[in-house]
């Protein structure tokens, strides 16, 4: 490994910590502006201005805002999420109870979404101009084009309402057969699905159809290959980079698609768990919650950086 390339990964994964660092300012300003007093908040509006003061300084509200910053900072590094407003509990151990549900769901769309958005792009690729890429491009735009809310309310309405096939709510419990897990994620999986197979399959039909236009893929053709050997043999390897960075970016959609689906179909994940923090003004769960989508975008994103990085031929 070359010294150019190593001070390639190097500076990606810099930057990668220098953004964490923004976001986590970014986040923790945003929560301190929100609208309210989370003294009055949690003692409710009968609450004298004496026990509100009280409150404010167990809380070290009253403490200048940097230093409750880097208090705040210091926790999030060595562990400390502190404790839960609303909940009076470790916020570790509320996360640490809906982790789990998030991670399920995220790995069963990637399962379901990624082999087909995958295969879609890459057929629609060595098919373009066909009916088949038309119909395929077609049918990307339109799903781009629906927001993530209108199809879990559609879903929900033939699904759950007028069929009566799968449960308007999801509930991640105890999975007993194979048919039941089918019934608990098959709405929320099918939404997200939406979310993110049409941008893999337009960036991925992109990455493959630049690979092909290239001087060697030509070459390869001229000699008499066939076009699926030309794709497979040639063209796919050096795809692999631009093919990483769909899948990346799509799965990052995730993190924002997962907050409506949890919403509407009452996932108990780690969106769930931010959208009703945001309710009870509980801040130290709010800022928690937001650093870990932070934490697992900015990680999709800079290792799609660092395979396209490792895999092009003129850094190796």
């Amino acid at each position: 490994m070359n010294l150019h390339l190593l001070s390639l990964l190097g500076g990606r994964l810099l930057v990668a910590l220098l953004t964490l660092l923004i976001v986590s300012f970014v986040v923790f300003c945003a929560t301190q502006i929100l609208p309210g007093d989370v003294a009055e908040v949690l003692l409710g509006q009968a609450a004298t201005p004496e026990a509100v003061a009280g409150l404010r300084a167990a809380m070290h509200l009253n403490d200048p805002a940097i230093l409750r910053f880097f208090r705040w900072l210091g926790g999030m590094l060595t562990g400390d999420l502190g404790m839960s407003y609303a909940n009076n509990r470790p916020i570790a151990e509320l996360i640490a109870g809906r982790l789990g549900n998030s991670l399920q769901l995220a790995a069963a769309t990637a399962l379901f979404s990624v082999p087909i958005a995958l295969a879609l792009g890459i057929t629609s690729a060595m098919l373009r101009g066909t009916l088949y890429d038309r119909s395929v491009t077609m049918a990307t735009i339109t799903v781009i084009s629906v927001p993530e809310f209108m199809i879990a309310t559609a879903g929900v309405l033939v699904f759950a309402v007028w069929l009566k096939w799968l449960p308007a709510l999801s509930f991640a419990r105890d999975i007993r057969s194979f048919g039941e897990m089918l019934r608990i994620y098959a709405m929320p999986v099918f939404t997200l699905s939406f979310v993110i197979s049409a941008q893999m399959i337009r960036m991925s039909r992109a990455a493959v159809v630049e690979t092909l236009n290239t001087p060697y893929v030509e070459m390869a053709q001229l000699k008499g290959a066939s076009r699926t050997r030309v794709v497979l043999r040639h063209a796919l390897p050096n795809a692999l980079g631009p093919i990483v960075n769909a899948v990346a970016l799509s799965l990052s959609y995730l993190l924002g698609g997962v907050i409506i689906v949890e919403t509407i179909f009452n996932y108990p994940g780690i969106a769930k768990l931010m959208v009703d923090a945001v309710a009870t003004r509980d801040l130290p769960l709010i800022q928690s919650c937001a650093m870990i989508f932070c934490v697992v975008y900015l990680l999709l994103i800079t290792t799609a950086d660092v395979i396209a990085i490792l895999s092009n031929p003129k850094l190796r």
